[in-house]
C-alpha cells in the first residue's frame, strides 16, 4: 500500500510540482468537491505552487471556475469548458435520484417548471442573486419555499443547466443564469464524455480501482469499464492484494520522497475521491471516529507521509487562528515539526497568524 499512497500524492499534486493557478488544479481533476467553500479553496491551494485565499476568490468571482451540482448530489468546482458535457453526462441520473424526495416535498413537474420560469425572469440580464433573494422571488410568484423545498428547486435548476454559481455578494454565494455565465463549448457524445471523465479521474486520482471511479463519477459499472478500456493507451495498472489499480502510465514507478505533513480540509479529493480508503489508514494508528468531525475520515484530517495521523479543526481567536490537532497516537518529534510546517503554510494562505495547538 505504501507505493499506492506515494503515487496518489504525486497524481493529486499534493507533493511534487504544483500548479500555477486554481483553474489548472480544477482542470486536472475535472471536478473538485466543494460544498465546504472555505475548505475547498484550501484544497486547491494545497495543489498550487503558491496561493493566497484572495487569489482563489477572485478566480471564482470572475467565473474562471464555477460551482454546481455535478457527478454526485453535491457541489463541485468545475472549469467552465467542462461543465456542459459533465452535466449532460451525470446530471440526469442525479436528478432522477431526487424524484422520491421531490414527491415528499410536493415538488411536482408543474411546480418545478414554474420555479424555473421565475429563475429565468429574476436572473436575466446578468442579474445574480443570493439564495434568500431567489427564495423571495419564488414566494412573490406564489411558490411556497422552506428550508427543504428551496434547495431542491435550486438543485433542479443547476442539474438542468439553467443555474450556475455567480460572483459572491457580501460574502454570500449567488446564482446566475447558466447561459449568461458559461461560454459555449463543443458538445460531446456520451461515449466520448465517459472516456474523457475516466481519463481525468485516473490521471488525477490514480492508482485507483474500478469501484473508486464508479463512486466518484456516478457512472454505471458498465460505463466505467468502457471508460477504462477506451483510456488504456494512457493508463497502466498494477495488481495489489487481488485488486487492480489503474493510474497514469506516464507517472512512472512510485519513488518515496521526503516525508511531508498536510492539513487536508473537509471532503478533500484525497479522501473523498475513493470508495476504498484503506490505503490512507496508518497500520499503527487505528482510526478513532470520535476524534473527527461527523466521525468521518472525510472531515479535516492530518496526513503524514500520505496516511491519516490525526484530526484538526480551526478555532478563531482575536489575533490569530488556532489549529487544534488531535493525533490518533503519539507523533514523533520529526512529525510534530512537519505538522507545524503545515500550519505555517495555512498561515501564508490565509494571511493571518496560525498557532498549532496539540490536544
Amino acid at each position: 500500500m505504501a507505493g499506492i499512497v506515494t503515487a496518489r500524492l504525486r497524481a493529486q499534486r499534493l507533493v511534487g510540482n504544483g500548479f500555477a493557478s486554481a483553474v489548472d488544479v480544477v482542470r486536472h481533476f475535472g471536478a473538485v468537491q466543494s460544498q465546504d467553500y472555505p475548505g475547498a479553496k484550501w484544497a486547491l491551494a494545497l495543489r498550487m505552487r503558491s496561493a493566497v485565499e484572495s487569489d482563489i476568490d477572485r478566480a471564482f468571482d470572475a467565473g474562471a471556475i464555477v460551482r454546481t451540482h455535478v457527478l454526485r448530489p453535491t457541489w463541485h468546482f468545475v472549469a467552465p469548458e467542462d461543465v456542459r458535457w459533465m452535466l449532460a453526462l451525470t446530471g440526469p441520473k442525479v436528478h432522477r435520484g431526487m424524484a422520491g424526495r421531490h414527491r415528499e416535498l410536493g415538488l411536482d413537474a408543474p411546480t418545478i417548471a414554474s420555479a424555473h420560469r421565475v429563475f429565468e425572469k429574476a436572473l436575466e440580464g446578468g442579474n445574480q442573486l443570493t439564495r434568500p433573494e431567489v427564495g423571495a422571488a419564488l414566494e412573490h410568484a406564489g411558490i411556497a419555499v422552506d428550508p427543504h423545498r428551496l434547495p431542491h428547486l435550486l438543485y433542479s435548476g443547476e442539474l438542468t443547466a439553467l443555474l450556475i454559481s455567480g460572483r459572491r455578494k457580501h460574502g454570500q454565494h449567488t446564482y446566475a443564469l447558466f447561459e449568461e455565465r458559461v461560454p459555449k463549448s463543443p458538445p460531446l457524445d456520451r461515449e466520448e464524455a465517459i472516456v474523457r471523465l475516466a481519463h481525468r479521474y485516473f490521471m488525477s486520482h490514480g492508482p485507483a480501482q474500478l469501484r473508486d471511479f464508479v463512486w466518484w463519477s456516478g457512472l454505471t459499472l458498465a460505463e466505467a469499464r468502457r471508460g477504462i478500456a477506451s483510456s488504456a493507451d494512457s493508463l497502466d495498472h498494477v495488481e495489489v492484494d487481488g485488486a487492480t489499480y489503474w493510474f497514469d502510465a506516464a507517472l512512472g514507478a512510485a519513488r518515496p520522497g521526503a516525508a511531508t505533513a498536510i492539513l487536508l480540509p473537509n471532503f478533500d479529493e484525497y479522501t473523498v475521491g475513493y470508495a476504498d480508503r484503506s490505503a490512507i489508514l496508518h497500520p499503527a494508528r487505528p482510526f478513532r471516529p470520535e476524534l473527527f468531525a461527523f466521525s468521518s475520515i472525510l472531515s479535516n484530517v492530518v496526513v503524514v507521509a500520505g496516511q491519516v495521523c490525526g484530526a484538526w479543526r480551526r478555532q478563531t481567536a482575536r489575533d490569530r487562528l488556532r489549529v487544534e490537532v488531535r493525533p490518533l497516537a503519539a507523533l514523533t518529534g520529526a512529525e510534530h515539526t512537519l505538522v507545524e510546517a503545515a500550519g505555517a503554510r495555512l498561515s501564508r494562505f490565509l494571511g493571518r497568524r496560525v498557532e498549532v495547538v496539540w490536544l
